[in-house]
């Protein structure tokens, strides 16, 4: 069996986009990693990548591909989501669901700090559209005691990973040391607003079912699950209502961002309930228009040397199907919308095929980890009994990315999320748009997004 029967073996699984031999033997490219390589091409081989059944390896070429991507964070999560099915589990109500309800508690993290002085809450809303999913959530005052700075909301991407990882490595209060201290971090956006960062979609972080139904797949559900959770949180914090507020985030949140905006302001619209005063949205190395986006990727990489003009040329042939795929997907919707990710994943997977150790993330690096970072201090620090007690959420482990929320939400990732940006312009909510040095969400892609944008 050669590799080009077993492409053909493998085609209804795209997933597994490309098939190499480098030195006899075959490896294959998942979601942009290289993830295995076997020392012969035969039947065992063939019946893995069909079947997803090991015959001839150990458990960890078992895993899919989001699984493989979390490990490679150094992220271990025991579960694929934080779907319970015991009671005594989660937080410390959880024994009885009340739609609508919210629960929050003060903590600190810091020696020598009050709760009372330093305005850190934790807490969980019960969400009302669900059956039994709540929504973990911080929520910290400004570092500076100003009670006009403005209300931030934080989402992370994945689509599956909780908004800790921004907490404690990007723009939170506080960084953690590798002896789990945590110290204040002179970066945070604290310093200068009241900021929010919530654990979603359901099932990711703190944030639990013990309903398979409540795990999100589309931006309808998780814009609605966002907007209801800030009408509960205003009325909880009555103070900061008629504060100015603006949704941020990064990656992923490129989809959530521009839902979540319009969410609030049709609610805002139609007097659906408290007034949220959106201000203004901010998308950071974010993925909103995928059929402009992808089709940036190699003139990026070629501009930065990644690759040469003639690998552009090669892998540029790919990007006609991926068009169709993406306006398939935006008429058929469905399954299609799964087929187009994985159809245009194959432009992005062949870029990294050649650039090799590439850290992705800041093209200036190189990776270490097929995801370049390690958060596994994170992990660890949010997993002490000592830390689930302060933040109220009780035996509950720590998601940190989970693959069951990225598997659910891989038909929702192609679509174009920039259709309702317009409105919101033309009614005085203001955008930024930004991005660094990264590949997988780069700022020539989001300079031609923004240029289609305003010019139509």
């Amino acid at each position: 069996m050669d590799v080009e029967d077993i492409r053909r073996e493998v085609a209804i699984y795209k997933d597994y986009v490309n098939l190499h031999l480098c030195d006899g033997a075959l490896c294959w490219v998942a979601g942009g990693e290289f993830f295995d390589c076997r020392e012969d091409i035969g039947e065992s081989t063939a019946a893995y990548l069909v079947t997803g059944e090991d015959h001839c390896g150990d458990g960890e070429n078992r895993m899919s591909p989001a699984e493989r991507l979390i490990r490679s964070l150094n992220l271990f999560p025991r579960e694929s989501a934080n779907i319970i099915r015991e009671k005594g589990i989660g937080d410390d109500d959880d024994d009885v669901f009340v739609p609508g309800n919210i629960v929050e508690k003060k903590f600190s993290f810091l020696d020598g700090k009050s709760v009372q002085e330093l305005g850190h809450h934790a807490g969980y809303y019960s969400l009302p559209h669900t059956k039994a999913a709540r929504m973990f959530y911080f929520f910290f005052e400004s570092r500076n005691k100003s009670k006009d700075v403005p209300i931030v909301i934080w989402l992370t991407g994945g689509p599956r990973c909780g908004s800790e990882i921004a907490l404690f490595y990007e723009n939170g209060p506080f960084k953690i040391t590798n002896n789990l201290f945590l110290i204040w971090n002179d970066y945070g956006w604290d310093k200068t607003s009241n900021i929010l960062f919530v654990d979603q979609p359901t099932g990711t972080g703190f944030s639990y079912t013990s309903d398979d139904s409540d795990i999100r797949h589309d931006e309808n559900g998780v814009s609605n699950d966002l907007y209801d959770f800030l009408q509960a949180f205003f009325k909880e914090h009555s103070e900061f209502v008629n504060n100015d507020f603006y949704i941020t985030g990064e990656s992923y949140a490129g989809h959530y961002i521009p839902a979540f905006a319009s969410r609030v302001h049709q609610g805002n619209q139609k007097q659906e309930g408290i007034h949220i005063n959106l201000k203004g949205f901010a998308i950071g190395n974010g993925l909103t228009n995928p059929a402009i986006q992808y089709k940036a990727y190699t003139d990026y990489a070629l501009d930065n040397k990644l690759i040469t003009k003639e690998d552009q040329e090669s892998i540029n042939k790919l990007i006609p199907q991926c068009e169709l795929a993406i306006q398939t997907c935006a008429t058929e919707g469905g399954e299609s919308c799964v087929d187009a990710k994985n159809e245009c994943g194959d432009i992005f997977s062949n870029i990294l095929s050649i650039a090799g150790d590439i850290n992705y993330y800041d093209i200036r690096k190189k990776c270490v980890g097929a995801l370049c970072y390690n958060f596994s201090n994170m992990e660890t620090f949010l997993n002490q009994e000592k830390v689930r007690e302060a933040l109220g959420v009780g035996k509950l482990e720590f998601v940190s990315c989970s693959s069951t929320v990225y598997e659910a939400m891989s038909g929702d990732w192609m679509k174009n999320l920039d259709v309702d940006i317009p409105t919101l312009l033309e009614d005085g909510i203001r955008l930024l748009v930004y991005a660094g040095e990264d590949l997988i969400c780069n700022w020539l892609g989001k300079t031609l997004f923004a240029i289609i944008l305003f010019q139509n």
